[in-house]
């Protein structure tokens, strides 16, 4: 049932993905829950929900996603990193969150997925260095400290890729003058009865 469930939800995002990769997004899913038991990753506690405020939910902005490398900012428990990753092999994705335990999970995710294209980061996202052609996040905090804290961490080009619940406009009205809004994309999630958007800026020159 889980198997159809998330077949018929990349169908309707029109997304394709193999059988491996499916089993993997519920291999992960069941991971997540499982793990949720000892160290609170998710509010969310039914597998049918998971699938949809999860899974289909984090793989909404793949046809978004680049082709350069990604971080994902305040990853909690591997959203969207994760699934970005097992539907996108080639993608680099590196993950941040400050909290050790879910550092924790997501490392041990990775390992027993076997997400070569996966590195997990237990630091605070303004101590990293680096730089990424993407930066992601999702509930992580308002847009305007979000590109404040990355801001350093974005290649030159680069975008960043806000998943937010309902469009916030006061939050990109009060957005520093050299950031620029490329696009506000509404998302529709299949077996998720809420507002979903998708905000991609990029930095002026």
């Amino acid at each position: 049932m889980s198997q159809d469930a998330l077949a018929s939800g990349l169908a309707a995002l029109d997304i394709r993905l193999p059988a491996e990769a499916q089993q993997k997004l519920l291999a992960f899913r069941d991971l997540l829950l499982k793990w949720n038991k000892t160290y609170n990753l998710t509010a969310l506690r039914d597998p049918a929900q998971a699938i949809s405020h999860h899974l289909l939910d984090s793989l909404a902005i793949l046809p978004h996603v680049g082709a350069g490398n990604l971080l994902d900012v305040g990853s909690g428990g591997g959203l969207p990193g994760i699934p970005l990753a097992i539907a996108k092999p080639e993608l680099s994705v590196s993950m941040v969150d400050t909290v050790q335990k879910k550092a924790t999970f997501l490392q041990q995710a990775a390992i027993e997925l076997a997400l070569g294209n996966v590195t997990v980061h237990h630091a605070r996202v303004e101590e990293m260095h680096g730089q990424y052609a993407q930066i992601s996040s999702r509930a992580f905090a308002e847009i305007g400290l979000f590109i404040s804290l990355t801001r350093h961490l974005l290649a030159p080009g680069g975008r960043w890729l806000a998943m937010k619940g309902v469009r916030p406009d006061d939050e990109l009205k009060a957005l520093p003058a050299d950031i620029t809004v490329e696009s506000i994309i509404p998302l529709s999630v299949p077996g998720l009865d809420a507002e979903r958007h998708l905000i991609i800026l990029k930095a002026g020159s």
